[in-house]
């Protein structure tokens, strides 16, 4: 039996959000046992708590979105994939806005911070560790799926399909270790098409987005150099690490096909119904 972690030490970052464009400051903290992850929002009246759990995803538009007691936090997947990789089971995030910082557009700032502040055991055991059976969500098209298999460690198969010839289909598998991911997911950027951008920000979203944390590609090629070939996929594996923690830690092997936040966050629904 593995027992529950949380951090060492206190750490803290600052920065603008990748939708809202809005300064934020962000600090991770040490929790209790059995408190799980979860979001305090400094900045509203009474501090109010969202946990990070399944059954608190209310929105995937471009990212997912938790909300709980009158208030919500968006894009915290990047921050929840370098947790889950760790295997911190409990962390309080203090945040003073609705969204993390969008730092460099992956995870690999706040897979730092989490390995300075350090990592203690707790003295409560973990309450689950493995799937003990397959869980399977499919999309309304009948083409794209994500599924969780039992598997001794923790692995992520993902093919990513996209239109535009100059990306394609792109796969990568990787068991997902703490040196895997620092070196090969946790660099890989967000992705944008230069095209959307103008709607994004109509929406609301891609305000806090640049060349220094965004890949941003066009039909004459990429605006900014890439860290990997594959940097797509790569980050869509690193969603779905961070998309999957909010149903806990465990050992799986996740096969997707086109998956997305939504299908993500789907399978975490399914899976942390099954466990509680």
């Amino acid at each position: 039996m593995l027992k529950q972690r949380t951090l060492k030490d206190k750490i803290s970052c600052a920065g603008v959000g990748l939708h809202s464009g809005k300064e934020v400051h962000l600090a991770l903290k040490p929790a209790p046992v059995d408190s799980g992850i979860f979001f305090l929002r400094t900045d509203l009246p009474n501090q109010p708590t969202i946990h990070a759990t399944a059954a608190n995803v209310t929105a995937t538009i471009r990212a997912t979105t938790l909300e709980e007691n009158g208030a919500k936090v968006f894009t915290i997947e990047h921050l929840m994939s370098a947790l889950n990789v760790c295997g911190v089971d409990n962390c309080e995030v203090d945040i003073d806005a609705e969204e993390p910082p969008v730092l460099h557009g992956n995870s690999i700032d706040f897979f730092r911070m989490i390995k300075t502040a350090g990592v203690v055991e707790q003295k409560a055991y973990r309450k689950f560790t493995r799937l003990e059976k397959i869980f399977r969500v499919d999309a309304d098209d009948g083409k794209r799926f994500i599924m969780a298999l039992p598997y001794n460690g923790f692995r992520v198969s993902f093919v990513s399909v996209n239109p535009h010839p100059l990306i394609g289909i792109q796969y990568a598998d990787f068991e997902v270790t703490e040196k895997i991911y620092a070196a090969e997911i946790a660099p890989a950027r967000t992705i944008a098409y230069e095209k959307e951008v103008d709607a994004l920000h109509k929406m609301g979203l891609g305000l806090g987005g640049t060349l220094e944390n965004v890949i941003v590609y066009n039909d004459e090629g990429w605006l900014n150099e890439l860290i990997f070939p594959d940097e797509l996929v790569r980050h869509k594996i690193l969603d779905v690490i961070g998309d999957i923690r909010l149903a806990g830690i465990f050992n799986c092997h996740i096969v997707a096909a086109a998956s997305s936040h939504a299908l993500n966050t789907q399978l975490a629904k399914k899976i942390y119904a099954d466990l509680i």
